[in-house]
C-alpha cells in the first residue's frame, strides 16, 4: 500500500497488485530497462548514490555511498551480498519485495555490483521463507534466459532463521561455512565472503538504487526532507484496521499514517523502529514526523521501518516480558553482555511483572542498562537494552503497579508483538 503525496507514490511498490511483477516482461514494461551499466564507471554510480542521499534501509541507516566506496577501494575481487534475511520478527517489508518485486531487487544488485566492481552477487534469504526463494529463483532464471548484459553472477543462499543471522558479520560467517555468529576483527568490507571485500546491503536499499539509476538523484530527493530524502517501506501492525506494508514519504506525520490505516482502538503508545526501537507515548503522536531528524528529537529512529500501535486494552508490561525473553533466547552465546546480561534483564522484568521482584530490581536494571551497550561483537545487547529502557520509561506507572500488585487483567490479552516460532514464520 502507498500513501499519496504531492509527488507520485508508490515508487518501490509500483505495480504490486496490478501487474505480475515477478515476470521480467511486466517489470520492464513498467520501469524500462536499466541504463547500460558498462558505460558507467564505478565512481559515477557512487557519486549518483551520494547525491541522492540514500541511506541503508536495513536498520542502521548508514550512508550507502560510503559503504560502496569502502568496498570498491579494495584491490581484491569483490562480492555483493543482498541481505533479505529479515530477522526482525515484526517486519514484513523485505519479504514483500522478494516475493512480489524480485527483479527490482536484482536490478539494484546489478547497480551495486557495478559500483564496487563485483562479479558475483549472493542473495541471502531465510531458509523458512520458501516463497521468497521461489520468486528469486524464477527471476534469476528469467534474466539468464533473456541474456541481460552487465549482470553479475546471481546466486541464492538460504540461511537459518534467527535474529542475528541478518547481522552482516554473522551472515558473512555463515556464507563462509561457519556458525551464524557475529565476529570480532576485520569487517566484511575488508575481508568478507571467501576473504574477499564484501558489500552487505539490505534488499530495500538495492531496490531504491535500481530506481535512482533510472531516474536520478534529483528525482529521489523529490520526496522526503533535505536530511532524510526519498520514500521508505514501513511495516505497520498492532491496533490498526489495515495492517501491512506501506510505502510512505520520509517526514510523513505519524498521525497521518495511523489515520490512513484506521486506529482500531484508543492507543497507549507506538513502537517506532521495531525491537531495536523506542516506545513513544500516545500523547506524542501528533508531533511526530517519520524522518530521521524529527524522530531523533523524540529519542527514536525508524530503523528497519517497523511501527506497532499498542492499543489501550493490551498490557505493555506483558509485551515487554515476552520480548525481553525473546532477546535473551536470541543470543549467539559468545559475549558476556548477551549471555549473562540479557538473561538477567529478562528474569528481572519477569519478576517485576509477577510482583515478586526484590527492592533492588530497579537499580539492577538501571546498572545493566549502562553496562551492556557497546560491549559485544554486535549491537544485539544495545538494541535490547534500548527497547527495555524505553518501555520502563514510557510505561513506568504500569511497571510499578505490577511490582506492587502482580499481573493485571490486561495481561491475558492476545500478544501484539510477535516472537514467532519457526512454524509460525514458515506459514507467514
Amino acid at each position: 500500500m502507498a500513501i499519496a503525496t504531492d509527488q507520485a507514490l508508490p515508487r518501490v511498490l509500483s505495480g504490486v497488485g496490478e501487474l505480475p511483477m515477478t515476470e521480467l516482461g511486466s517489470h520492464l514494461d513498467l520501469h524500462g530497462p536499466l541504463p547500460e551499466l558498462r558505460k558507467w564507471s564505478p565512481d559515477q554510480i557512487i557519486a549518483l548514490v551520494e547525491q541522492s542521499g540514500l541511506r541503508g534501509h536495513g536498520g542502521a541507516g548508514f550512508p550507502t555511498a560510503t559503504k560502496l566506496r569502502a568496498v570498491g577501494a579494495r584491490r581484491k575481487p569483490k562480492v555483493l551480498v543482498a541481505n533479505g534475511t529479515e530477522g526482525e520478527p515484526a517486519s514484513k517489508k523485505d519479504r514483500v519485495l522478494l516475493r512480489e518485486l524480485p527483479h527490482l531487487v536484482l536490478d539494484g544488485g546489478a547497480v551495486a555490483a557495478r559500483a564496487i566492481g563485483a562479479g558475483e552477487a549472493i542473495i541471502a534469504v531465510s531458509e523458512l521463507d520458501a516463497r521468497s526463494a521461489d520468486s528469486l529463483e524464477l527471476a534469476i532464471a528469467q534474466r539468464h534466459a533473456a541474456g541481460l548484459r552487465g549482470e553479475p553472477r546471481f546466486s541464492l543462499v538460504a540461511v537459518p532463521e534467527r535474529w542475528l543471522t541478518g547481522q552482516e558479520s554473522a551472515l558473512v560467517n555463515l556464507l563462509n561455512g561457519g556458525p551464524g555468529r557475529p565476529t570480532f576483527g576485520a569487517r566484511p568490507f575488508e575481508r568478507g565472503v571467501r576473504q574477499r571485500p564484501t558489500l552487505v546491503q539490505n534488499v530495500e536499499t538495492l531496490a531504491h538504487m535500481a530506481l535512482i539509476a533510472r531516474h536520478g538523484a534529483g528525482w529521489y530527493r523529490g520526496l522526503g526532507t533535505e536530511r532524510d530524502p526519498g520514500s521508505t517501506l514501513v511495516t505497520l501492525a498492532g491496533a490498526v484496521s489495515a495492517p501491512g506494508v506501506y510505502e510512505i514519504e520520509r517526514g510523513m506525520p505519524l498521525a497521518e499514517l495511523l489515520q490512513s490505516a484506521g486506529e482500531s482502538e484508543p492507543l497507549s503508545a507506538v513502537l517506532i523502529g521495531g525491537y531495536f526501537g523506542s516506545w513513544l507515548p500516545a500523547e506524542h503522536i501528533p508531533g511526530v514526523r517519520l524522518a530521521a531528524e524529527h524522530l531523533a528529537e523524540h529519542g527514536a529512529s525508524l530503523g528497519a521501518g517497523v511501527i506497532v500501535a499498542l492499543g489501550a486494552s493490551v498490557c505493555p508490561v506483558a509485551e515487554t516480558v515476552r520480548i525481553a525473553d525473546y532477546f535473551a533466547a536470541q543470543t549467539a552465546g559468545q559475549c558476556g553482555p548477551c549471555v549473562n546480561g540479557l538473561g538477567a534483564i529478562a528474569d528481572t522484568i519477569q519478576e517485576i511483572a509477577a510482583g515478586t521482584a526484590p527492592a533492588e530490581a530497579w537499580a539492577d536494571l538501571a546498572r545493566w542498562g549502562r553496562q551492556l551497550p557497546g560491549r559485544g561483537a554486535c549491537q544485539h545487547p544495545d538494541g535490547a537494552v534500548r527497547f527495555v529502557a524505553s518501555a520502563l520509561r514510557v510505561f513506568e506507572a504500569e511497571f510499578h503497579d505490577h511490582a506492587r500488585l502482580g499481573p493485571c487483567d490486561r495481561c491475558a490479552s492476545a500478544p501484539v508483538l510477535p516472537a514467532p516460532s519457526a512454524l509460525a514464520f514458515a506459514a507467514a
